[in-house]
């Protein structure tokens, strides 16, 4: 932790910012207000996601290029949001507009197999240990695959899930994502809660759930349902509800009890892969799981999504006993960038320069924390972080609906009124990307300072 000593934020502080930061931000962005206007007259809530509807209102963007973003009323900012982790490359990277300039010259689509396809399957063996891949689209398509292959393989049909984690906007996994307290049951045994309506109460009732780092509640989900459970799916770090570190042998550990119990472990590392390390976390941690899911970051900024597992395992694609398809799977314009983005610009020389960064963010943030004594802390884990606005470890949900969430509402405030652009919500996530500066990311801090002072004025 940054510090040892201290002090609550009055309430009343951080309202009182938080008005001011938010008519500061509507009056910066009259054209963003405009186009919402009218985008609602034709999408629900006006924008294309409902994770894009954020208060105070969504962000309207015109163009990017290297670490930097424009938005449609010219506003300039150092962009840590980076797409929802998918931007690690940066902006417009010369290498990846010339492949996928090259590529379209020669065609964007056929539904065939592309020989680009073959090198990228083989490096993404290579770096996350597993043998045999297939190419989907998205996070959600990768989980989605990963899910239907792990009840092929097994004959069985329950799937475990931690609490809280999101997967993807499938049914099997939209399930318990941000329960709300009065729902969601006693910690050793969380109820299944469906995230929306429109999800069958059959599907719900086919996803146990468990809180992340507990092996006992796993323990016992296991006991419950004996010989029905199909996989866990997990993320090896949480990434949804800020940044949540697996205690010291928690992967193993769900590894093991999963095979003991005739489970497969299935790793979720669309926000980790190729993020945290080369080979996300099953690198990093060294636990290598059955199947694993990937997506964002291994495109190159172009819709993405790669399935790999246990040769015994994807062999249920191999004997035809488990579809999977899609017409965009390896499309050639992916499979260029891909190419590029995995051989060409994360290699080791981008890894060092991540890990330099967030020692500037690390270094530069536990500083400011200590010094106004704020009950907050810090995790840096290569391109991505984050500030935890809780003085002691996070665990799991539970530990996180303990947070002041005005807290994080008022740091994105500042970030993007002093050009800095973050996801929108409570989680306070970061990305960085290869084309980010120390200047750039002395720009986070900088402004994290200027809150903590006037929070503790």
């Amino acid at each position: 932790m940054a510090t040892t000593t201290t002090r609550e934020m009055p309430a009343s502080r951080v309202a009182e910012l938080i008005h001011g930061e938010e008519e500061r931000f509507r009056q910066a962005r009259p054209r963003s207000r405009k186009l919402w206007t009218e985008a609602r007259q034709v999408m629900p809530r006006g924008v294309p996601s409902s994770f894009q509807d954020a208060s105070p209102q969504p962000v309207f963007m015109e163009k990017g290029k290297g670490s930097r973003v424009w938005d449609v009323d010219g506003n300039e900012y150092v962009d840590f949001h980076n797409g929802f982790g998918v931007m690690v490359v940066g902006h417009a990277h010369p290498k990846i507009v010339e492949a996928v300039r090259r590529q379209i010259a020669l065609g964007s689509h056929f539904a065939q197999p592309v020989e680009d396809g073959v090198t990228v399957a083989r490096e993404l063996a290579r770096r996350f240990g597993q043998p045999k891949w297939r190419f989907t689209n998205s996070g959600t398509e990768s989980t989605e695959d990963a899910v239907r292959m792990a009840r092929g393989f097994t004959g069985r049909e329950r799937l475990i899930k931690i609490e809280s984690s999101y997967h993807g906007h499938h049914d099997a996994v939209m399930v318990s994502v941000e329960p709300p307290p009065a729902l969601m049951g006693p910690p050793d045994a969380p109820a299944s809660v469906p995230q929306s309506e429109g999800i069958p109460a059959a599907i719900v009732g086919l996803t146990s759930v468990v809180p992340f780092n507990d092996l006992p509640a796993l323990e016992k989900a296991f006991a419950r349902h004996r010989d029905e459970v199909a996989a866990v799916i997990v993320e090896p770090v949480m990434m949804n509800i800020g940044i949540v570190l697996p205690d010291a042998g928690y992967l193993a550990a769900i590894k093991d009890l999963a095979h003991r119990h005739g489970a497969l472990l299935i790793f979720d590392e669309v926000k980790t892969g190729a993020t945290i390390s080369p080979g996300g976390a099953s690198e990093r941690f060294g636990v290598t799981p059955d199947l694993i899911a990937l997506a964002k970051a291994i495109g190159g900024g172009l819709p993405c999504g790669a399935v790999g597992g246990r040769e015994d395992v994807m062999g249920v694609i191999e004997d035809k006993r488990v579809v999977q398809v899609g017409t965009f799977n390896g499309n050639p314009l992916t499979m260029a960038a891909s190419k590029v983005t995995l051989l060409e610009i994360l290699d080791d020389k981008a890894y060092a320069h991540f890990d330099a960064l967030a020692e500037t963010l690390q270094g530069g943030l536990d500083e400011v924390i200590g010094e106004h004594e704020l009950p907050y802390h810090v995790i840096t884990l290569s391109a991505r972080g984050g500030v935890t606005y809780r003085a002691q470890r996070v665990r799991n949900y539970r530990d996180y609906l303990e947070i002041d969430k005005s807290l994080a509402y008022l740091s994105w405030l500042y970030q993007c009124n002093r050009g800095v652009m973050m996801a929108p919500g409570a989680e306070e996530n970061w990305t960085l990307s290869v084309q980010h500066s120390v200047e750039d990311v002395q720009r986070y801090v900088d402004n994290f300072a200027e809150m903590a002072k006037d929070l503790s004025s």
